[in-house]
C-alpha cells in the first residue's frame, strides 16, 4: 500500500480560509459505504440521516490557545507551542520552540502578562520540556494570552471570530491543539432536533494533537507511526455504545478523533471499555471496525492518515471518487470545509 494511492489533485481554492457565516451552512456529502451511491445537499438535511436509537459519539475536546509570544531574558524573541501535558508534572509540558537561538536548558521565557516559562531537561526531541508558572489558572491565563494554532493550510493569523468558530459547541474539556472539526457544523438546534429524533447523543474526550498535521514521510504507508493522543471514555458512553451494539442499534461517530478513540477503547470482545488512555492507532485500509458503523467527517488533506481512514470504511476507490466529485461540484475542503457522511 503506497502513499501515492491516497493522492488526489486539489486546486487551492478549494481550501476554505473562512467558516461559512453560520455554522450549519455548509453543504454535505453523504456517501453509502455500500454501493458508493453519492447524494448533495445542505448539511442541516443531515438530521434525515439519523433514526432513532443511533448513537451519535462526540468528542468534546476544547482547543486551548496553543501558541504562545513572548521573549527571552536576552530580549530575543521566542514562540512557544503547546504539545501534550506532562502527566504527575504541575504545569510541565512538552512544546514546540521557534527563535532566533536555540534555548537552553534553565534559560526563563516571559510570555505575557505574568505568565513565565522554564526551559528543563528531558524533553523528547524536537520538543522541549518546559514549566510554566502564573498566578492562578493556567488555562485561564493562557486563554488571555495565547493564539489559536489555526491548521498550516488556513494562510491568515487567527483572529476573534476564530475563539468561537473554531470550537466546537459542545467543547468542554481543555486540551487540544486543533479541533475536531466535523463537530464544528453542528448547532445546538441540530442536537436538540437529533435527540428529539430518538438519536442518544454521547461524548468522550480526544484531545486532538500536532500529529494530526504532520505528513506521512514513508512511502509504504504501513509503516507509517501515529503520535500519541490522550483520550477517555466516560462510563455512561460505553454503557450506552455497548447497549446499543447489542442490540444491533447504529453506532456514529462524529469525527475522525471519536472514531480513532472508540476503535482504541474496544476490547477483544467488541466492548467498548471506560477509562483513561493514550491512542496510537492507524486506521487504514484492511482494518476492520469493532465499533463505528458511521462516520461524520469533512473533506481531508491528499496522502494524509485521515484520508487513509476514511478509505478504511468505504474503500479508496469509493472515497477517492466521491473526493473528485466533491472537487467538480466545488466544495470547500478541509477545517472550515464542507461536511461528508459516510454510512
Amino acid at each position: 500500500m503506497k502513499l501515492d494511492d491516497f493522492d488526489f489533485e486539489l486546486p487551492e481554492e478549494l481550501i476554505a480560509q473562512y467558516p461559512t457565516e453560520r455554522r450549519d451552512g455548509s453543504r454535505l456529502m453523504r456517501l453509502d459505504r455500500l454501493t458508493g451511491a453519492i447524494e448533495t445537499g445542505a448539511f442541516s438535511s443531515i438530521v434525515e440521516a439519523f433514526s432513532a436509537g443511533d448513537v451519535l459519539v462526540i468528542n468534546d475536546t476544547r482547543v486551548i490557545p496553543a501558541r504562545l509570544l513572548g521573549h527571552k531574558e536576552s530580549g530575543g524573541q521566542v514562540e512557544v507551542f503547546l504539545v501534550r501535558r506532562i502527566a504527575g508534572a504541575d504545569e510541565d509540558w512538552l512544546c514546540m520552540t521557534r527563535s532566533s537561538r536555540p534555548l537552553r536548558t534553565g534559560m526563563r521565557l516571559f510570555l505575557g502578562d505574568g505568565l513565565t516559562a522554564e526551559v528543563l531537561d528531558g524533553g523528547e526531541p524536537p520538543h522541549k520540556r518546559i514549566r510554566f508558572t502564573c498566578d492562578g489558572s493556567f488555562f485561564a491565563q493562557v486563554e488571555k494570552v495565547g493564539h489559536l494554532p489555526l491548521p498550516p493550510y488556513i494562510d491568515r493569523p487567527d483572529d476573534v471570530s476564530d475563539r468561537e468558530r473554531y470550537q466546537t459547541v459542545f467543547a468542554a474539556n481543555e486540551g487540544a491543539v486543533a479541533a475536531p472539526t466535523a463537530g464544528l457544523h453542528f448547532t445546538h438546534e441540530i442536537l436538540q432536533q437529533l435527540q428529539d429524533r430518538g438519536v442518544i447523543i454521547c461524548p468522550l474526550t480526544l484531545h486532538v494533537g500536532l500529529g494530526t498535521f504532520l505528513p506521512v514521510r514513508v512511502e509504504d504507508v504501513t509503516t507509517h507511526k501515529m503520535h500519541a493522543e490522550i483520550f477517555a471514555v466516560p462510563a455512561a458512553t460505553a454503557l450506552a455504545v455497548n447497549q446499543a451494539k447489542a442490540e444491533g442499534r447504529r453506532i456514529i461517530a462524529l469525527g475522525t478523533t471519536a472514531a480513532r478513540a472508540l476503535e482504541s477503547a474496544v476490547d477483544g470482545r467488541g466492548l467498548l471499555q471506560p477509562g483513561d488512555d493514550e491512542s496510537e492507532i492507524f486506521i487504514y485500509p484492511g482494518y476492520r471496525f469493532r465499533l463505528v458503523d458511521a462516520l461524520i467527517t469533512n473533506f481531508h488533506l491528499p496522502k494524509s492518515t485521515l484520508l487513509m481512514l476514511v478509505s478504511a470504511l468505504a474503500g479508496r476507490e469509493s472515497i477517492l471518487n466521491a473526493y473528485q466529485r466533491a472537487v467538480d461540484e466545488r466544495f470547500r475542503f478541509f477545517s472550515y470545509g464542507d461536511c461528508m457522511m459516510i454510512a
